[in-house]
């Protein structure tokens, strides 16, 4: 079998004369649970119907706690389907209240579950950037990644979503769709598909919103799984570092967000806290055993925990939670 050498990621990027540190705390990402009404194949949380690792609320007000002392412009909440953990909306509303800007990372179907009629509402009266998943454009697409029925529904909620306001021009709603390549390849130019993605929803379906992020697969959880089934990992991996961009270095959300996780432990990144990559000297950083201002302070200027899925972050135009780097 043919094997092919890596280099150490940390050595890739020290080969450039450069060190992956944190220069701020711009962004504090708060993974509030890995509970969800579906089970994409793309998805490196892994996340399910039947998943239980759920965010309580002294981790949330613990998590909150974090947000007053690092004082970040975004709150980015994630999950799973984040909006099905019980202390989201507290969340929510705390974080506007002291000023924040708010992003919800919605997989668009789960405004259409049961006991969620006035989630919608409820995001807009809060200001609520939604950054929403949509894998294409194209039903079979979807289908492959995220099952059948999901593309329908998805259209409909965006449908929803226009109708109050977001993605339309100077309604201060914000709506940013997410693209994930269907197999093991890099996503096209961002820009370039924004564009499709705008005539093809706009023309058959007249729909609007702001931008479209693309996202690189990363290789680790569910989708790693699905690259070793299918023999593909060793090429994926080969692809990824062979497609090495420093110039991406400097724009890697690492270096200005931090990660909390569903049970307050603290993380470089959200694909670091996947793989249980936990920041601490010697000892993990959990919420709620130091004072949060001293979290702060340990964090400031830190070195990056990376590991070969970093590459992922760095191949082409980059990748990060924002979408592409250049």
């Amino acid at each position: 079998m043919r094997t092919t050498t890596i280099a150490p990621f940390a050595s890739r990027v020290q080969q450039e004369g450069t060190q992956l540190k944190r220069v701020a705390i711009d962004t504090v990402q708060v993974n509030v649970g890995k509970l969800c009404n579906q089970a994409c194949l793309h998805c490196h949380v892994e996340a399910g119907p039947k998943r239980t690792e759920i965010m309580d609320r002294q981790t949330a007000e613990l998590a909150l706690d974090f947000i007053h002392a690092a004082a970040p412009h975004t709150v980015d909440i994630t999950g799973g389907a984040p909006e099905l953990n019980p202390s989201f909306r507290w969340l929510v509303e705390q974080a506007r209240r002291d000023g924040r800007h708010v992003i919800d990372r919605c997989n668009l179907t789960i405004l259409l579950e049961p006991g969620q009629e006035d989630l919608l509402q409820f995001l807009a009266t809060m200001q609520v950037e939604i950054i929403a998943s949509l894998p294409c454009y194209s039903e079979e697409n979807v289908t492959k990644q995220r099952g059948q029925g999901v593309y329908e529904k998805s259209i409909a909620a965006l449908r929803r979503l226009n109708a109050i306001g977001y993605g339309k021009a100077g309604s201060g709603l914000v709506l940013n769709l997410v693209y994930n390549p269907v197999g093991a390849h890099l996503p096209p130019l961002q820009a370039k598909l924004e564009d499709d993605y705008k005539r093809e929803l706009g023309t058959r379906f007249g729909l609007e919103f702001n931008h479209l992020y693309t996202i690189t697969n990363m290789p680790i959880a569910r989708f790693a799984h699905a690259l070793q089934r299918d023999g593909k990992a060793e090429s994926y991996m080969e692809l990824l570092a062979s497609s090495f961009n420093p110039t991406t270095i400097d724009g890697l959300m690492c270096r200005r967000q931090i990660s909390i996780s569903w049970d307050g432990y603290i993380y470089d990144c959200d694909f670091n806290q996947m793989l249980d990559m936990k920041v601490g000297n010697g000892k993990p950083f959990r919420l709620g055993e130091k004072p949060a201002a001293e979290f702060v302070r340990l964090l400031q200027r830190r070195e990056i925990l990376v590991g070969s899925h970093c590459y992922g972050c760095t191949a082409g135009a980059g990748s990060s939670c924002g979408g592409a780097l250049q």
